[in-house]
């Protein structure tokens, strides 16, 4: 799942460690100068000079330091006692210098531990990502964000030895994570709330034709079950043939009512009757379904506004084949406009290796992703978790 994305990002973090590691190599070779070395004759008895070499070492000054008792000795040659020269105790001592060897070491180490890389270092290969993350669909906007959030976090900055690709991670890690930011949907927190008011948590479920809702009603509906829910169903699609059959036979296997019209009905009616029926029976949860729309087609559009204006849902979930790529933005863009959206589910993301759009459609609308849809059976969905599927895309 997502092996195009996760690749593309494999490949600059791989491109960036080895180009810091090149750089730590040109470095510590242009540090380590040859030694200075200075012919020095030497005289030895009659014979020819000899010169031998002698390694030029910078000596720090000296400065004489007097002893804290004056001794004056005294020699006594027949009558006369003559004085001794005064004899100063000479201590070497360095004016704050450091020694030659120490400051190559620090300068060595320094290289050795820290580097830097500049612009020109890393802006081939982020243009590289960039390209590389629109062909994952991942929106311009987006694609620029995370160049320019990797820019930020790498260009003039230390970065130690040996930590090289956990650095380059960690700079990708935060820019993923900081797009997904967004604020978070308490499902089972809106369910509590609805029962406290002795009413259904309405779920209303819109999206493109093709999309997937109604499976993923089924799954969602599942998720509820396992989880001690009551769940009821409401078939609000009387427009598309064989709709009302197709959730009809998705509640037998699970096990719970579906509330139905003939087709053609008004589903804000259908699905006002289905709220009616959950307190009736007490039932806790009502997901509706509706007729797939496009953004032509402006009926359809009017009579979701309808929908919602009667019904006034506690949720509206916009459903999106994870397969549409770029065109997730504006579809997304089309559904919040007319009726504005909560969160959002991506469906068939188990057939897609790309999964861009999750992060497209996440930043540029500031929706949270509610689950993740990964295959046919009412048991194949994901809550998603932004933490979650950002290490999924860094994992090795």
């Amino acid at each position: 799942m997502f092996g195009f994305l996760k690749d593309k990002l494999k490949k600059v973090v791989s491109s960036i460690s080895e180009k810091l590691e090149k750089k730590e190599t040109a470095e510590e070779r242009e540090e380590v100068k040859p030694i200075e070395v200075v012919e020095k004759p030497v005289e030895i008895g009659m014979a020819e000079e000899v010169k031998e070499p002698v390694i030029a070492i910078e000596k720090p000054p000296l400065e004489k330091v007097k002893p804290e008792i004056e001794i004056k000795p005294e020699v006594k040659i027949g009558e006369k006692k003559i004085e001794a020269p005064k004899i100063e105790k000479i201590e070497e001592k360095p004016k704050g210098k450091k020694g030659f060897f120490k400051r190559i070491t620090e300068k060595i180490v320094k290289k050795v531990v820290e580097k830097r890389l500049s612009a020109e270092d890393v802006e081939p290969v982020l243009n590289e990502l960039k390209n590389g993350l629109i062909e994952a669909d991942v929106a311009y906007e987006v694609a620029e964000k995370i160049k320019n959030d990797l820019k930020n976090s790498l260009i003039d900055k230390p970065i130690k030895r040996g930590k090289e690709k956990e650095i380059v991670i960690e700079a990708l890690r935060n820019s993923l994570l900081g797009i997904l930011t967004v604020p978070r949907v308490d499902l089972e927190g809106i369910i509590k709330k609805a029962k406290s008011e002795s009413r259904p948590a309405i779920l209303l479920f819109l999206g493109f034709n093709g999309s997937g809702k109604t499976t993923s009603i089924a799954k969602i509906a599942r998720w509820l079950i396992d989880r001690k829910y009551t769940v009821a169903l409401a078939a609000g699609d009387s427009w598309r043939k064989a709709a009302i059959e197709q959730l009809e036979e998705h509640g037998k296997k699970l096990g719970v009512t579906v509330i139905k019209h003939k087709y053609g009905a008004d589903p804000a009616a259908i699905i006002y009757d289905g709220v009616e029926h959950c307190k009736s029976k007490g039932i806790d949860v009502l997901l509706s379904d509706t007729a797939g729309r496009t953004h032509v087609n402006k009926n359809l559009i009017d009579e979701l506004k309808k929908i919602v204006r009667v019904n006034k849902p506690d949720l509206k979930v916009l459903v999106m084949d994870s397969l549409v790529g770029n065109d997730a933005v504006p579809q997304s863009q089309m559904f919040n406009e007319a009726v504005g959206i909560d969160s959002i589910m991506f469906t068939k993301n188990d057939v897609n290796p790309k999964g861009g759009a999750i992060l497209s459609v996440s930043y540029l609308l500031k929706k949270p992703i509610l689950f993740l849809g990964i295959g046919q059976n009412h048991s194949d969905l994901v809550k998603f978790n932004s933490s979650e599927f950002v290490e999924q895309l860094l994992a090795k």
